[in-house]
């Protein structure tokens, strides 16, 4: 990237910094708010974590062990919502207010003071989710796609989770809008669409995903309020509805949210694989079109989680090739990343060894995506292990690795300290190595016919969940290691200079590790060249 620089920061010697609790309550500065985000989603990662290790405990052997069936549904029930509305969506909404205003030379959020109450909301809207635990008739039990008839059985949680998943779904098209405002308005002069880094680039798909998928699962759940209280019959077969039209809505909202997961790490992996490549990134405006063109496509597959169902013939057609063709632009993607590796001079830290882990892994998640897309396997495959295997490595080693890199990537820049590299490498390899024995027996398990969501099994499958159990744990344990890493980075890590990573390139770059508290008072000059390249 080339730069006319004339390019000034305004620090004046106290940096108008806010401080103590109204620092934080009444923030409007994208880093504090971005900072935020990030901290609630490790805590709740440890939350969604605890849920899982519950689960992996009841499964280490057959018969009932720990807790009961209705309890071990609510674990996997909520360590769904958790991580995904509470860990995955807010850790990728938390990044982007700390990158995209420094990567596109803005001084801050376009709107910084709903910034700040989409953060907000979501404590709130958690602490109601969690509550549920407490009530009459438990927490929600039914499967983190609320299917009727069997969610609106739930006791009195149940307008909680509804009013929970209401205030997620404001929080994300808040913090959706603001992105898409901020990335059209607020660019530095010189710095066109197809100049920006790809990292933003995801970031504006993603916002627009949000906007419109979100609102879909507001109505579906809205419809179960209804039938559970005022008496409507949207999927109450007894009056006249249909349990499988929940499905086509939800789904409809569904398969969109992947991607809204998703999209965010492939912006994240795409700007770190360059940088120690030390390369610019093969095909940027293939990636943009490819990001583009999944983001499209997303709206289109929604029944293929319903092959199951009694769908005609043509809709299972329409439907599996419809998966098969999102397969197209996710390989562009992939051969993009391999092409700019090629020849390049690599070295591997840790975000390095976080992104080609990515790389290796989301693909096996993507390949075993493909197989559930063709009708005749997944007849077979469908609400087995095969799928929960699928899904985990997708969101696991793609969504969380990714934005493990990220967190790597970025925090000597966010700290001006530089985190300790030999730890930073062995939580990588604690951590590839035990997310593979937690998930990959799970494919053999599906393959074999064991059901999801079970509190019990046959005893033919016992191996392979005990060794799946053993991986979960050292999983998570380690990831204790890494919240040492961080703390460890803030307090005593050595200062890191402003250009932290060799090959990194971009205006975010440019600035003082820590960046001041106000950024581009005065907008950067950028040269003529791409700031991606």
């Amino acid at each position: 990237m080339s730069y006319v620089a004339t390019h000034e920061h305004h620090h004046d010697d106290h940096d108008h910094k806010p401080t103590g609790l109204g620092r934080w309550l009444f923030s409007t500065n994208h880093k504090d708010i971005g900072t935020m985000y990030l901290v609630f989603a490790l805590i709740m990662f440890f939350v969604g974590g605890a849920m899982a290790m519950v689960v992996r405990a009841e499964l280490f052997q057959p018969g009932l062990q720990y807790v009961d069936p209705e309890f071990f549904n609510a674990m996997t029930t909520m360590h769904a919502l958790v991580m995904i509305f509470g860990v995955i969506m807010p850790a990728g909404v938390g990044l982007a207010n700390w990158m995209v205003p420094m990567m596109i030379g803005a001084p801050d959020m376009a709107l910084p003071r709903m910034n700040n109450m989409s953060f907000w909301i979501l404590p709130f809207a958690f602490i109601m989710l969690l509550a549920t635990f407490f009530m009459e008739g438990g927490a929600p039990a039914a499967g983190w796609t609320m299917y009727p008839p069997l969610v609106t059985q739930m006791g009195e949680g149940f307008p909680f989770l509804i009013f929970t998943v209401h205030f997620l779904g404001v929080s994300s098209i808040m913090g959706a809008i603001n992105i898409i405002a901020t990335v059209f308005n607020m660019r530095a002069p010189g710095i066109g669409f197809m100049q920006l880094p790809l990292f933003v680039w995801a970031w504006i798909i993603t916002a627009f995903l949000l906007i419109a998928a979100m609102p879909v699962l507001a109505g579906a759940v809205t419809m179960l309020l209804t039938d559970k209280y005022f008496g409507t019959s949207f999927f109450i077969a007894a009056g006249g509805g249909d349990p499988i039209m929940f499905q086509h809505i939800f789904w409809f909202f569904g398969h969109p949210e992947v991607y809204i997961l998703i999209l965010p790490a492939f912006g994240i992996v795409s700007q770190i694989i360059p940088t120690f490549s030390r390369k610019p990134l093969f095909g940027y405006k293939s990636m943009v079109y490819a990001t583009a063109g999944i983001a499209f496509l997303s709206f289109f597959v929604w029944a293929h989680h319903m092959f199951t169902v009694g769908m005609p013939l043509a809709g299972e057609l329409f439907f599996m090739y419809a998966t098969m063709s999102i397969a197209v632009p996710t390989g562009v993607k992939v051969f993009n990343w391999v092409a700019t590796m090629w020849r390049g001079a690599m070295t591997f830290e840790t975000p390095m060894l976080f992104a080609l882990a990515f790389v290796f892994l989301f693909s096996i998640g993507g390949f075993s995506g493909l197989m559930l897309g063709i009708t005749p396997a997944d007849f077979q495959y469908h609400d087995t292990y095969f799928v929960v295997a699928h899904f985990h490595y997708v969101l696991v080693t793609g969504a969380i690795f990714a934005l493990m890199a990220g967190a790597y990537f970025w925090i000597p820049k966010w700290t001006g300290h530089m985190y300790d590299e030999r730890l930073g490498q062995i939580h990588f390899w604690i951590s590839v190595i035990s997310v593979n024995v937690l998930f990959f027996p799970q494919h053999f398990l599906g393959l074999a016919g064991m059901p999801r969501r079970i509190p019990d099994y046959s005893v033919q499958f016992t191996e392979w969940n005990m060794i799946s159990s053993v991986g979960g744990f050292v999983f998570g344990i380690s990831q204790l290691l890494f919240v040492w890493i961080v703390i460890k980075c803030i307090r005593e890590g050595k200062k890191s200079g402003e250009q932290v990573w060799e090959g990194a390139r971009g205006l975010e770059w440019t600035l003082p590790s820590p960046p001041p508290f106000h950024t581009f008072t005065i907008p950067p000059k950028v040269g003529a060249m791409a700031i991606h390249s």
